[in-house]
């Protein structure tokens, strides 16, 4: 019966013109074969939808194609954009990268370990500060895999009505049997805040047991991401229910330099020391090293200046640093 039903939507998803959808469900067909054991033909079904993808992205390069939105309520719950950024984008530590490159790894190869009885990673928990790149990684899978990327809105799943976060959660989880995607949930920790907190009220422990209940029995072929600047209010079951952990961390100065030069050394003057600049950074996120280069470039462009200065750049990460200082003092 699953795969009638699969059939029908290959056909309506056609006949509506719903290209992501179709992909979706044709992804579908080839994990059912892949558990079926028809390893070869999953694999080849897989390589099809993957042909499909990339030739669709080549002749609509240059026609601008409406983007598939959710509708009806779902567009209140998800916002969907198509992210072209790659892994090579990002500056991590060597672990980091290596456990993206783990996940994109499976996620094309997820044919064939379904078809071994096994499970690609697919339900990831980013934890860190702010600005060191868990907001970037969701968009650098969804580029690296073809992806939609759909971020929740927080603002239209939470309400103060009972039982009415926990229905919109369903619908969201819905959607990822519907249409593969990545599924971000950014301020994880507004759903995930344990349960004994001493102001926690009913309604907080029913969204989390109704999340908790819907992730653990999630068999899409989404990946659902949550990401929290506030690991230690999590509550300890939901570590349980992700498939991996991913920390991030304020650069050291070796990364502060990387950014730094990707950033500003064609502008910039050779005699720049990126090594001296970036001890003069320490303490700062991505966002705020990225803020700042792209203040000197504004600079430099509106005052045409030809050469950027170490000095330009320092004066731009002190000024960083003081507005994150000022920042630090009032949250």
């Amino acid at each position: 019966m699953a795969i009638a039903n699969q059939l029908k939507a290959l056909l309506q998803s056609h006949l509506e013109g719903d290209d992501n959808r179709f992909y979706s469900v044709a992804m579908q067909v080839a994990a059912h074969e892949a558990k079926l054991g028809h390893g070869k033909l999953a694999e080849e079904l897989r390589t099809l939808v993957d042909q499909a993808k990339a030739q669709r992205s080549v002749t609509t390069e240059s026609k601008a194609v409406p983007i598939s939105k959710p509708r009806g309520e779902l567009a209140n719950l998800l916002s969907v954009s198509y992210p072209k950024s790659r892994l090579s984008d990002m500056v991590l530590s060597i672990e980091l990268t290596q456990q993206l490159e783990r996940i994109v790894c499976e996620q094309r190869h997820a044919a064939e370990i379904l078809s071994h009885g096994l499970s690609p990673r697919r339900k990831l928990l980013l934890v860190g500060p702010p600005g060191t790149g868990k907001t970037m990684t969701a968009s650098v899978l969804a580029g690296e895999l073809g992806l939609p990327l759909f971020q929740v809105r927080l603002d239209g799943l939470l309400t103060k009505f009972m039982g009415e976060t926990a229905a919109k959660l369903r619908q969201v989880f819905d959607s990822t049997q519907q249409t593969r995607g990545v599924y971000f949930f950014d301020e994880f920790d507004a759903i995930g805040s344990q349960r004994g907190l001493t102001n926690d009220v009913g309604e907080v422990r029913r969204i989390l047991n109704s999340f908790l209940q819907m992730i653990e029995q999630d068999k899409s072929h989404s990946l659902i991401i949550g990401a929290t600047n506030h690991p230690d209010i999590l509550d300890n079951a939901l570590f349980r229910r992700f498939d991996d952990l991913l920390h991030y961390e304020l650069p050291d100065e070796a990364h502060i330099a990387s950014v730094l030069k990707s950033r500003l050394s064609g502008m910039s003057l050779k005699s720049t020391s990126w090594k001296r600049l970036a001890s003069k950074a320490v303490g700062l996120s991505y966002a705020e090293l990225t803020r700042a280069a792209d203040e000197v470039l504004k600079t430099a462009l509106i005052e045409r200046i030809q050469k950027i200065t170490e000095k330009n750049i320092a004066y731009a990460l002190e000024e960083r640093r003081k507005l994150s200082e000022r920042f630090n003092k009032m949250s």
